[in-house]
């Protein structure tokens, strides 16, 4: 049996008067995951715990089978395991965002206005954060490149006593509202605040606004933790798996739970990625004997956080078309049998432009258990409010690789 769990980031969303009341999952064609939808089963599912932040972090680790109310410890140690970092029980890694902020006056009068400074290049990433080391590394800080706009600072014997607010969610508002707080907090705002001038001035930056592109102006530090201590998947399921993401964080989850990231070139995490890629990453992955493949998509959530309605859509549709489909002839020509969940890991509804804590769409597909087709079960919020509900996310992965 081979398992198959495709994320689609935050295509979970809201009835939109644009769409004549659909959502846009309900909105897209999605051909091949209604298909899988109408020979399956169907359902809800809440992977956001109440009370806790509905981020990437929190939903994917439920995701992948973990109590975020046992194991969630902050994104940024996930996505600094993936960078290759080795962090000791006491260190504490902090996501380190570049973002672009415009406006006059001092820093706290600025406005954040894009949380990616315009899915800046990996490449020219490295050059910023080659100057932010040499201005502000110490002894005990240190900062690491990641992907695009997503890289690690991490502290050592650091507190995990700080309030932050991640950029994303306080788009288009002003910077001094929501800067670091907490005690010893300080040191953090000052290297942000100074950050702004030393990115501003930088030769890559200054390319960039020549280009008509947003500069990476400054840094924005948040979601602070440790490295949490995961029981392996193959221990929990009997799987030898591997994870297919662009997403740092995601390939941090994974090497936390045992399973291998496989890298593949052009992946993106945006619309534009590099789909038969994955595809290619995906199969190999089986071939070689692994069998999971967790396969993550970024592009309907980044979509979102733009306000990009048409994009999210088409988002989804290249999901559809270029990796489900793909998959699913993949399975079918090698004839083995094979389980299916389709699901995003939150909402990000467009209205709101950020991460919504409540419950999301699944699909699941058994290959050995095929339901009687039912065309109105589909991949969409109002089909799966009709179907199972599943309270936990841990749970109906759980139910996946039959646990339970």
């Amino acid at each position: 049996m081979k398992y198959l769990i495709l994320v689609t980031d935050g295509a979970g969303d809201e009835p939109m008067e644009a769409l004549g009341g659909k959502t846009p999952l309900e909105a897209a064609n999605l051909n091949n995951i209604n298909s899988l939808a109408a020979r399956g089963t169907v359902g809800m599912v809440n992977t956001i715990p109440e009370g806790m932040a509905p981020g990437s972090d929190a939903a994917n680790l439920s995701v992948m089978g973990y109590d975020p109310k046992i194991y969630h410890s902050g994104r940024s140690p996930l996505e600094a395991v993936s960078m290759g970092v080795e962090l000791s029980p006491t260190d504490v890694a902090f996501r380190c965002n570049l973002v672009t902020l415009k406006g006059e006056g001092d820093y706290e009068d600025l406005t954040i206005v894009d949380h990616s400074a315009g899915d800046i290049t990996t490449e020219e990433a490295a050059e910023l954060l080659k100057a932010i080391n040499e201005a502000f590394s110490t002894d005990k800080i240190h900062f690491y490149t990641g992907f695009s706009y997503r890289h690690a600072m991490v502290i050592q014997d650091g507190s995990t006593g700080y309030e932050f607010m991640p950029p994303h969610d306080v788009l288009d508002q002003r910077v001094g509202d929501h800067l670091p707080r907490g005690a010893g907090s300080e040191f953090i705002k000052d290297m942000m605040k100074k950050s702004y001038k030393l990115l501003s001035q930088h030769p890559a930056n200054q390319a960039r606004v020549e280009k008509g592109l947003n500069p990476a102006n400054s840094i924005w530090i948040w979601g602070q933790g440790r490295k949490p201590n995961l029981t392996p998947m193959y221990d929990k399921y009997k799987v030898k798996g591997v994870t297919v993401s662009a997403v740092d964080l995601i390939k941090g989850i994974g090497l936390c739970a045992g399973l291998k990231a496989v890298a593949v070139e052009g992946a993106t995490g945006t619309i534009d990625t590099n789909y038969e890629g994955k595809v290619a990453a995906a199969i190999q992955s089986f071939e070689e004997g692994y069998d999971l493949v967790f396969l993550h998509l970024e592009g309907p959530d980044e979509c979102s956080h733009q306000g990009d309605l048409a994009g999210k859509i088409r988002s989804l549709e290249l999901i559809d078309e270029k990796i489900v489909g793909p998959l699913v002839e993949y399975f079918n020509r090698s004839g083995e049998d094979y389980r299916f969940l389709v699901l995003p890991d939150h909402q990000t509804p467009i209205r709101i432009r950020t991460h919504l804590g409540e419950p999301v769409p699944f699909v699941m597909y058994d290959s050995t258990d095929q339901k009687e087709e039912d065309p109105s079960r589909t991949f969409a919020e109002t089909s799966g409010k009709k179907g199972l509900n599943f309270d936990n996310g841990y749970e109906l992965t759980d139910f996946f690789f039959k646990k339970k």
